[in-house]
């Protein structure tokens, strides 16, 4: 989480919490659990495996990731399309304060709607507001069935006809991903017959009950082809399921990337925000949450701050007029005053300062790193 955020303000003391590792109270039959905020989300997910249970956000690199750096961050992966984020299944938190002191909102169960919900508010305030301790969820069953499809695109104009498809198609899925052919190559490597004329490789995931998933990977395949020429898209064979989720959930924590940016912007943008990026010329790496209109681009290579800029700049531009933004996750620390690492600057950044400063007025919270400063 340290690439994320503007350079503190002043320095402090970072605090370790991967100690704070336990499980508090597992009611399995009320689809509850709540555990300390240090805990992995590997170990977490392993626990929920034994009563058939799983929380269904999809985090990077699950075996170093805490659970209290994921809701700080509010990291969420290819499932938010079908599934949502932390938001919706964080039902109680408890957070020390500025004082010392433990306070704690929500509650151990789902039917709680007492005072104000301020899960959501420390959810993605990058610890600016206090430090997360303790965190009770509410808890999906896992699927009986889970398939994958994966879709080979010849083109960019072919990309935007086939998510219109998609949208309006009679099946559900959990999540449409577009993965550019630099991205696919990675992604992809050994896990499906990619077919190298491809310039873009949509991947669908359906989880239900296994009649339910098998009708729906049926119709996906009747939709396609009277839509398509088999030379425009085509499906793809899928030789390793468990390979192919690991990699795209893993996609946005791109280890060898110089900058990484993360665009938000209407699902019905996607493709052609896509194209743009695709086609300038720092090779840009390119996954999508198509169906939720988010984009992660990934720059590799000895590039300057100044193109850096440029192409920032570019992207920006086509995100504003599709009613979004785009943030910057990761670049070198010497570039991140003179980049817009937060993207446009919006009207109620007061509001956010006024409650930094009723929840932390000292500005002991990392100081500097959230939006506007904060």
């Amino acid at each position: 989480m340290w690439d994320y955020g503007l350079p503190l303000t002043r320095e402090g003391i970072g605090i370790d919490l991967r100690s704070l590792d336990q499980v508090i109270d597992y009611p399995a039959r009320d689809m509850t659990i709540t555990v300390q905020a240090g805990i992995t989300l590997s170990r977490l997910q392993e626990t929920l495996a034994k009563e058939n249970q799983r929380l269904p956000i999809d985090v990077p690199l699950p075996e170093r990731a805490t659970l209290g750096g994921a809701l700080a961050a509010n990291v969420s992966g290819p499932r938010r399309y079908g599934f949502g984020t932390f938001r919706d299944y964080v039902i109680g938190i408890s957070v020390v304060n500025d004082q010392g002191q433990e306070i704690k909102a929500g509650g151990r169960v789902v039917k709680n709607v007492a005072g104000y919900d301020l899960c959501k508010l420390y959810i993605g305030s990058l610890g600016t507001l206090g430090i997360i301790t303790q965190v009770t969820l509410k808890l999906k069953p896992r699927p009986e069935e889970q398939r994958l499809v994966a879709i080979g695109c010849k083109g960019g104009v072919v990309l935007g006809q086939l998510l219109d498809l998609l949208h309006r198609s009679r099946t559900r899925p959990v999540c449409l991903e577009v993965l550019n052919a630099r991205a696919a190559r990675h992604v992809c490597a050994e896990a499906v017959e990619f077919a190298s004329e491809a310039r873009w490789v949509v991947v669908l995931a359906f989880e239900d009950n296994r009649e339910s998933v098998t009708w729906q990977v049926k119709q996906i395949e009747a939709e396609l082809k009277p839509a398509f020429d088999h030379r425009d898209a085509q499906l793809l064979a899928i030789h390793n399921s468990a390979r192919l989720w690991r990699e795209q959930i893993d996609f946005q924590a791109w280890p060898d990337a110089l900058l990484t940016f993360k665009a938000n912007l209407l699902p019905s943008a996607t493709a052609d925000f896509c194209r743009l990026a695709d086609a300038r010329p720092e090779g840009l790496i390119l996954q999508a949450h198509a169906g939720s209109g988010i984009v992660f681009g990934h720059m590799c290579g000895n590039w300057t701050l100044e193109q850096s800029q440029r192409m920032l700049g570019s992207l920006q531009e086509a995100a504003t007029a599709s009613q979004g933004n785009v943030v910057v996750l990761k670049c070198p620390t010497a570039w991140k005053t003179a980049l817009p690492l937060w993207g446009l600057s919006r009207i109620d950044y007061w509001l956010m300062r006024a409650v930094k400063e009723k929840l932390d007025p000292k500005g002991i919270f990392n100081p500097g790193r959230f939006v506007d400063g904060i």
